[in-house]
């Protein structure tokens, strides 16, 4: 083995032993760090109170206090002079020796307290006071060593242990002042290596003093698909609820931006806190634009899982303008309108929102026909209600009883079209009763869920007072709660609950536009969450699909019966069901009186007329004009047109 070889195997090895003793001084740093800390504070504190002026009242002091010294010593010798002198301890001799030893005595104790005070101000330096604290333990030490053990053994052990205690200390102080070089992960970016340096314990340790942070201290970060996180211990007084408190100086510690989502909440344990700082995202490359059946409605930023669209729940979806309120609740009115066994409907005084889905959905701008389907999906509820077999709690959906979701857009809108009062008719009739508008909707919000009839209510001012877009009773019945960006956190409450604050829901810092937080459950993680975007040429290029219109769903005609086997010895026969005889003519059956009042209302009102108007012209109930009309639209006599007008049919006007 040449030179080279045997150099380049030690250089190796040296290479190799520094790397191993880099690695264990990093590992100890933060450990260190606290202590280093503590001791750099106090002698800092220290030095800056040994000021001139301080040590000039030191002195003051300790001479004031020799002086009374001196004159306690010559008060307490005269006393004893005095005594010697009289055997009389009343005479005015020994009564004033007295009196002058205890004013001697008075003025030493003050000087005395005096030097302590100017001590105070005027400290040791940290490092003298150690070495007086290891020359304290050396001496005695010794001492003792020598009365109780050997000469061997006296010489060289109290020396060795502080010698030791010492290096122990110089090495503590060492590795807790080291900056700790972090690697530098290529995946970071600048602001994310900076942050990462910052949270090290090392650096915060010795900068939370200066931010009102003293007593916590941070852990080595974690990288993690939704950003850093960092634990941090709580000492002396702190608890997770004052940290969280102290966000601002957190976050100026670390010189994060303002717009930087930061969560601080409680850790493991009582003693723990997590700062999370949102530097990316889980769902970060993940295309979310457009729409195909049975594609996720977002994707959770924090775990990356997709987040489905909630079919078959009332939901309440909240955000202000611009968050992306429409463009997000798009997916989920296309999975609500694409299969056969559901049907959607789309109420939007607003307008824009219903023309996108005419081609798939039933629905209503203006009051008039708002009125007209709410009523008309009342009636549908109570029917369905009717025929929920026994032992179900929901009824089955189909192609005949398919699922139908409303779809409440602008909620404000619709609630103050509710107290708008409809004008009188020519004849002084008073005019249509639009308060039933929200009684019906807050009706199929208590009720029809269980005739799969689902609410979706959303606006853009989340408050139930008078001007809110939320009410009360149909708030109080949606299970499933969504919301992009809001304006203040008040609205997060009223969106999520009252406990959303302290549990991390607040939607009011979110970010726009697009991303959301979904409230399923009370132990559902406050997790922002990417939506898709689902621009309105999107939805105009959707295939065209059925759109619901209430009719009375017709009987099952019986089903033909079997011809009866009959099984003998000597084989089968087939004995065929007996003929049933020719029907009879069919004769008109009478009508009721309810048909002929409907019949007569549409004939009266010469051309396509509302249903609603039928209900003012004939007076009868709401429930009974609705049944009614849909038995004569089924037997032919009526014609009920797509926008939901009514015209006597063909046949009925020849008879």
């Amino acid at each position: 083995m040449d030179s080279k070889e045997v150099f380049s195997k030690i250089a190796a090895a040296a290479k190799s032993a520094g790397e191993s003793a880099t690695n264990v001084a990093d590992a100890l740093s933060p450990a260190c760090a606290p202590f280093a800390a503590r001791w750099d504070a106090e002698a800092d504190r220290r030095m800056q109170l040994r000021t001139p002026e301080h040590l000039k009242e030191l002195i003051a002091a300790q001479r004031e206090y020799s002086s009374a010294r001196v004159t306690e010593r010559q008060a307490s010798a005269q006393r004893k002079i005095a005594r010697k002198d009289s055997n009389n301890p009343f005479s005015s001799v020994r009564r004033a020796a007295r009196t002058a030893d205890k004013a001697a005595r008075a003025h030493r104790s003050a000087a005395k307290t005096d030097v302590t005070a100017a001590k105070k101000n005027y400290p040791n330096t940290l490092k003298s006071v150690a070495i007086k604290a290891h020359a304290a333990h050396v001496i005695p030490a010794g001492v003792s060593s020598w009365l109780l053990s050997t000469a061997d053994h006296w010489v060289i052990w109290p020396g060795s242990v502080s010698a030791g205690l010492i290096a122990l200390n110089a090495g503590a102080l060492f590795l807790g002042r080291r900056t700790v070089t972090l690697p530098v992960d290529d995946a970071l970016s600048a602001e994310e290596q900076r942050l990462v340096q910052r949270l090290d314990p090392s650096y915060w340790v010795q900068h939370a003093d200066e931010r009102g942070l003293s007593g916590t201290v941070t852990t080595p970060v974690e990288v993690t698909p939704a950003g850093l996180v960092s634990h941090v211990r709580l000492d002396g007084r702190w608890t997770p609820k004052t940290f969280r408190a102290k966000a601002d100086e957190v976050r100026a510690m670390l010189g994060a931006r303002t717009d930087l989502r930061m969560e601080i909440k409680p850790g493991t344990h009582g003693d723990r806190a997590t700062i999370t700082l949102r530097t990316r995202s889980a769902a970060d490359g993940i295309e979310l634009t457009g729409w195909t059946p049975g594609a996720p409605w977002g994707v959770d930023t924090v775990t990356g899982e997709p987040v489905m669209v909630p079919l078959g729940r009332r939901m309440l979806i909240a955000g202000t303008s611009g968050s992306g309120k429409s463009w997000s609740t798009r997916a989920i009115l296309a999975e609500a309108s694409e299969t056969e066994d559901h049907r959607l409907v789309v109420i939007d005084p607003k307008r824009v929102e219903a023309l996108n889905w005419k081609h798939r959905a039933r629905t209503a701008v203006y009051a008039d026909d708002v009125l007209d389907l709410t009523d008309d999906l009342v009636d549908e509820m109570h029917e369905r209600l009717e025929v929920i077999p026994r032992g179900q709690d929901v009824i089955q959906i189909s192609a005949n009883r398919p699922r139908i979701t409303v779809f409440v857009d602008e909620g404000a809108e619709v609630i103050s079209m509710s107290r708008t009062k409809g004008e009188k008719g020519e004849d002084g009739d008073k005019g249509p009763d639009y308060s039933r508008i929200m009684e019906n909707l807050r009706t199929l919000a208590r009720m029809a869920r269980a005739a799969e009839i689902i609410l979706i209510w959303a606006t853009q001012k989340p408050t139930m007072d008078k001007n809110g877009g939320i009410d009360p009773q149909i708030s109080a019945q949606i299970t499933y709660r969504a919301a992009l960006a809001l304006s203040t956190s008040g609205e997060s409450r009223v969106v999520f609950g009252e406990d959303a604050t302290e549990r991390g829901w607040h939607a009011h810092d979110l970010p726009m536009p697009g991303v959301a937080m979904l409230r399923s459950g009370p132990k559902v993680a406050p997790n922002p969450i990417n939506t898709r975007a689902f621009s309105p040429a999107d939805v105009i290029a959707l295939p065209d699909r059925p759109i619901w219109r209430r009719s009375v769903v017709a009987a099952e005609a019986p089903a033909e019966r079997p011809a009866l086997r009959l099984v003998k010895d000597t084989g089968d026969f087939l004995i065929a069901p007996p003929t049933e005889a020719a029907p009879a003519a069919v004769v008109p059956a009478a009508r009721t009186e309810a048909e002929a009042a409907v019949l007569d209302a549409v004939r009266a009102a010469g051309g396509p007329v509302r249903q609603k108007e039928v209900v003012d012209a004939s007076g009868l109930a709401k429930g009974t004009v609705s049944k009614t009309v849909g038995k004569l639209v089924t037997a032919g006599h009526l014609v009920k047109a797509e926008d939901g007008t009514l015209t006597i049919s063909a046949e009925e006007v020849s008879a």
